[in-house]
């Protein structure tokens, strides 16, 4: 590791051991986490969700890509995307806490709170991923077969982080959702949503939030305003968030070889109790 990594990871620590206080008296909060590995599908979960709920809690707004963070903050202390920027705060507002991460599990940091946890077929994830980090974040420049043995971004990157979350799931209220269900049952997996959260569904407010949150129309409104706290081109297609909208197009980038690596590695370095979670995304795992 070299001088300005040090410097860096130094940097993340002290903002870690400033900010764990209050992130956990935010968890102890909180009603409920929305979890998932990056690039899972989240920006479009949590955007559907707060359409539902600025409609349902009369907040006076239709969320775009920034306001949306008011209705579903991220687990952190970002006063835009984070829990200080969350409305619920207001007694006047009746909207439950669900706040948003992409954290490992870690115990003492995500208490025994219930969690929402979002799945998506391994090979979409790391497509998605590769080109985040190639042309959204800049972070990586290598090609997508040299990312899948990244260590802090491919294969090895995943796999851990849905062993940790599986154990941490274990004896905890949890509610499983795939990218793949969603985006064949919308509405049903909404309204399953809304009960484990312990929130009565509305039908006609769920149709309407399905609607608002349509991919071309979060298309537009990233191409507009972007998301907060992000700097990239967003005329560029594959740097969009909003980048596919689809499943199963993980073919269009990775060889049948690197899809079928990608499988072979998830059968070998995943947990059974881990493997069980993707099988809720119809992808067979199974040897």
């Amino acid at each position: 590791m070299n001088m300005l990594s040090l410097k860096g990871f130094a940097r993340a620590m002290r903002r870690r051991l400033r900010d764990e206080p209050h992130l956990r008296l935010a968890a102890a909060r909180a009603d409920a986490f929305l979890v998932s590995y990056p690039k899972s599908g989240r920006t479009w979960l949590r955007y559907l969700l707060s359409c539902y709920f600025a409609e349902s809690a009369g907040l006076g707004f239709e969320p775009d890509l920034t306001t949306t963070f008011r209705v579903l903050p991220n687990f952190d202390r970002d006063p835009v995307r984070g829990i200080d920027a969350f409305v619920g705060r207001r007694s006047d507002v009746a909207l439950p806490s669900v706040l948003v991460s992409h954290l490992p599990y870690r115990e003492r940091l995500f208490l025994d709170r219930p969690v929402l946890f979002l799945v998506r077929d391994p090979r979409d994830v790391i497509v998605s991923a590769y080109f985040h980090a190639t042309r959204h974040k800049k972070s990586f420049a290598g090609d997508i077969a040299d990312f899948l043995d990244e260590p802090k971004y491919g294969l090895a990157a995943l796999t851990g982080y849905l062993n940790g979350w599986a154990d941490g799931l274990a004896g905890r209220p949890h509610h499983l959702i795939s990218y793949e269900h969603m985006l064949a049952e919308p509405v049903p997996t909404v309204t399953a949503i809304l009960s484990f959260l312990g929130v009565e569904p509305k039908g006609d407010l769920v149709a309407r939030a399905v609607a608002a949150a349509q991919f071309d129309r979060m298309r537009d409104k990233e191409r507009d305003g972007g998301i907060p706290g992000h700097d990239y081109d967003r005329n560029d297609d594959q740097s969009l968030r909003m980048r596919s909208g689809k499943a199963g197009t993980f073919g269009q980038w990775l060889s049948a070889d690197q899809a079928d690596l990608v499988l072979e590695r998830c059968r070998a370095e995943l947990s059974p109790r881990a493997l069980d979670l993707l099988a809720a995304t119809g992808v067979d795992l199974v040897c």
